[in-house]
């Protein structure tokens, strides 16, 4: 008889613990022992779901790594792959690279929240804060000196918008709830007043700016947008085809606010409310997207603007938008309500329904509103998540992460977090290099990049 054979045991896979500091643990790694829950709604062609947050979670923190970008480089200047897919193969290099990173510095210079941000346009290591009493930070990250501070006048102050000038980069714009548009110099001198209400009933909620026009454009919280020359000369129309061509002949009967008579160009209610946002096309500095509480986001041709009702095209939401921003390419047009919606828009078909990417982000008073932003280089959309009982996906325990969105199809594609900072991210913006993000929480400004460029710098 035949001795019988032991059966066969596998062996155990060996596991090998490594510690990790509490900094760098995944969002899915800090959520309490408790049952999840995960609740899928149905997918559909246009409509984007952010899924179950946690579900998946880990691929889509670390992508698939990509094909060697140096491959990528090679076979695209001999022709053989072409550029959009040349630029996927680096947006996903990116995405892959966002694993690593942490943040490396961390200020909370004001005592009132941040309200806005802006990073230099050609200094990717320096960045512009305003706060809620209109105090501003400028920061450079380069260097271990302390921050520049700008005291601002307290209560009512607010800076509501910033942004350096693109004509001399050693100056910023601001808008502010004191009434006023001005530009102002790294020491906090005031060089110019574009707009000055002289009252606390009206004051001005975003600004932007544009280099080749040498035009400022800044709107207010009656729904009025103003159109002001940046030097002070008259704007004269130019023939079409030129970077404006603007039609003034009733300017004469405009009112304006003083003392800035000599720079305004028109002044005229384009909202029946409150303008939360502002933003010329980076491509076609003609091209004006405006946004409100009344629900609406505007589409305007600045060569033609001769009235409310002389808009190009009208974007209804169904809730008050907060922010427009256009793509760097300028062919794209990113809104964000003040409730759990996302909107993308092509430039080509502003009349088709908008691509929709449900997201929790719900509006509260004492919170800066938070606002959807484009990555400078890739087609990338990076946002703020305020977790809400009442999204349809929202999971127990649910984290205040940083989302980052595909552009194109609307897949939630990665998500930041720190657990030392883990407030409400209002405000996200990535440095002109895309590789240095800062986020406002409340009173800090967080600066996150890789963490071995971080410990560079």
């Amino acid at each position: 008889m035949a001795p019988r054979k032991r059966p066969e045991t596998r062996k155990a896979p060996e596991m090998v613990l490594r510690s990790r500091s509490r900094r760098s643990r995944s969002p899915g790694e800090l959520e309490p022992e408790a049952k999840k829950l995960c609740v899928k709604g149905p997918g559909s062609s246009r409509r984007f779901d952010s899924d179950c947050l946690w579900e998946g979670l880990a691929s889509r923190q670390v992508p698939p790594r990509c094909r060697s970008i140096v491959r990528a480089l090679h076979h695209h200047k001999l022709g053989r792959t072409a550029w959009p897919s040349l630029q996927q193969a680096l947006q996903q290099s990116f995405l892959h690279s966002l694993a690593s990173y942490r943040i490396f510095q961390k200020a909370a210079p004001f005592d009132r929240r941040a309200t806005s941000l802006a990073w230099h346009p050609t200094h990717p290591s320096t960045l512009a804060v305003g706060s809620k009493g209109g105090d501003i930070m400028l920061w450079n990250l380069s260097i271990k000196d302390k921050p520049t501070f700008i005291k601002g006048i307290g209560a009512g102050g607010s800076i509501t918008g910033l942004k350096f000038n693109p004509l001399n980069t050693n100056q910023f714009f601001t808008s502010s709830m004191e009434g006023t548009t001005r530009l102002q110099d790294f020491k906090g001198n005031t060089l110019q007043v574009y707009t000055n209400y002289g009252t606390c009933n009206f004051w001005f909620c975003s600004l932007d700016v544009s280099a080749e026009s040498r035009v400022v454009v800044t709107g207010d919280n009656v729904g009025h947008v103003v159109l002001l020359n940046m030097d002070g000369k008259e704007v004269r129309a130019r023939e079409p085809g030129s970077s404006l061509c603007l039609p003034y002949p009733h300017l004469g009967s405009l009112p304006t606010p003083e003392p800035s008579l000599s720079l305004q160009v028109w002044n005229l209610r384009m909202h029946k409310k409150k303008v939360t946002h502002v933003a010329l096309n980076p491509c076609c500095d003609w091209f004006l997207a405006t946004a409100s509480v009344d629900q609406t986001v505007k589409i305007w041709d600045l060569r033609q603007v001769k009235g409310k009702s002389s808009f190009l095209y009208s974007l209804p939401h169904r809730h008050p938008v907060n922010a427009a921003h256009f793509s760097p390419d300028g062919a794209q047009l990113l809104t964000t309500d003040q409730k759990s919606e996302i909107r993308i828009y092509s430039a080509s078909q502003w009349d088709c329904p908008p691509s929709l990417i449900p997201h929790p982000h719900r509006h509260f008073q004492h919170l800066t509103p938070i606002k959807a932003s484009w990555h400078p280089r890739y087609n990338l959309i990076v946002v703020g998540r305020y977790p809400d009982p009442n999204f349809k996906s929202c999971t127990p325990y649910e984290l205040r992460t940083i989302d980052m969105f595909d552009g194109s199809s609307g897949k939630l594609m990665h998500q930041l977090y720190d657990p030392e900072s883990s407030g409400i991210i209002s405000l996200n913006e990535f440095n002109s290099m895309g590789d240095t993000l800062a986020s406002v929480m409340g009173y800090h400004i967080l600066i996150w990049s890789q963490e071995e460029a971080g410990k560079r710098k």
